[in-house]
């Protein structure tokens, strides 16, 4: 149910009948959710959101009579409502995807070109489980991005700990966080590695977007490449990452396409864990917005492994989920807002601020 104690309301926008079937049959097979209205286009989107108010619109990313990205725009603008996209697997698609998250949608649904009725019953909790977080999700305004002052900061006098490896993790509100958080990141820092729950076939674009934007350089992670400091490396959305010694010294990448772990692969967990494990305090440890609770437990092993471990905090954060199940367990050791977290780690980095490393 919704805060209000009823159900939430969702309307559908697709030009498909059958994705808006199919999309209608799962959501009213929740009892806390109800489809309220459906659309083939956006013209008539329009009218069905005004007049049923709705929580919750899933809106395909290809529309016809006008672009979804421009609806969107809209939306945002005029009446800000929470929004899952509806995307294809094609490149083209994941870049749109990308930048529908950018200028305000909470997350995204994934459809294949091929069998998509038994794809979509396949996720359907899933599905399910995005309709709830984006009913109660903050929204996210389009702004013109002004780097953190870490970022501005690249002669300061104090240098950084190059032998210390960042670890992030993330969900819902994600892909704009970690962008926040990067671009407040040095190019000559050390490295960064990074989980963000996101399909195959996401990943990679998601990096190539960030690597265009960032100061330090971004890639989708390999398996068995070398973790060099002044790169941060995304976890390809078909495996595990996690980091492990490399011959001759330093780290390199583990990657594999084990059991899910708390519903996710890639998931944080694995990643924190093995941050715990090998390199113990020498190691920073980040959680930002999401549904849920993986990174959680990680976190808590990073810091009893002596590592220092930072928190987004709610008022920041798309989803207050996977942060919220972090403290409680009390493996956060400092909150921040998103726009003071590259800073705070930075300045640990330089070991002269809260949990500084030694």
């Amino acid at each position: 149910m919704s805060a209000a104690g009823r159900k939430i309301r969702v309307v559908v926008v697709d030009d498909s009948a059958l994705v808006r079937s199919l999309l209608t049959a799962i959501v009213n097979e929740a009892p806390d959710m109800e489809v309220v209205a459906t659309a083939a286009d956006p013209i008539i989107a329009r009218e069905k959101i005004r007049e049923t108010n709705p929580d919750v619109v899933t809106l395909d990313v290809e529309m016809p009579r006008m672009d979804g990205l421009e609806f969107l725009r809209r939306l945002m603008r005029l009446r800000p409502t929470p929004v899952l996209m509806i995307s294809s697997f094609t490149d083209a698609g994941s870049e749109t995807t990308l930048a529908a998250l950018e200028i305000g949608a909470v997350d995204f649904i994934h459809k294949p070109a091929n069998d998509i009725a038994r794809h979509m019953q396949e996720y359907a909790e899933d599905i399910r489980e995005k309709l709830r977080a984006a009913a109660e999700a903050r929204l996210r305004q389009p702004r013109r991005f002004l780097p953190p002052r870490s970022a501005r900061r690249m002669g300061v006098a104090a240098p950084l700990r190059k032998d210390v490896l960042v670890f992030v993790g993330a969900s819902t509100g994600g892909t704009e966080a970690i962008k926040d958080f990067l671009m407040g990141m040095p190019a000559d820092g050390p490295p960064i590695l990074i989980v963000q729950h996101m399909p195959e076939h996401f990943t990679f674009t998601f990096a190539m977007r960030l690597d265009r934007l960032c100061p330090i350089r971004v890639k989708e992670a390999e398996e068995g490449e070398a973790v060099r400091p002044g790169v941060a490396y995304i976890a390809p959305g078909h495996s595990h990452m996690r980091v492990a010694p490399a011959a001759g010294g330093g780290y390199r990448i583990a990657l594999d396409q084990g059991e899910r772990v708390n519903r996710h692969r890639p998931a944080v967990d694995p990643l924190f864990e093995s941050a715990a494990r090998l390199l113990g305090k020498k190691a920073i440890g980040v959680i930002l917005t999401g549904m849920g609770k993986d990174g959680a437990e990680g976190l808590l092993q990073m810091r009893h492994a002596g590592a220092a471990t930072f928190g987004q905090d709610e008022a920041s954060c798309v989803v207050y989920g996977m942060p919220r199940e972090a403290f409680k367990i009390g493996a956060v050791m400092h909150v921040h807002p998103l726009s003071r977290l590259a800073e705070k780690v930075v300045e640990c980095l330089q070991g002269h601020a809260e949990g500084a490393i030694t």
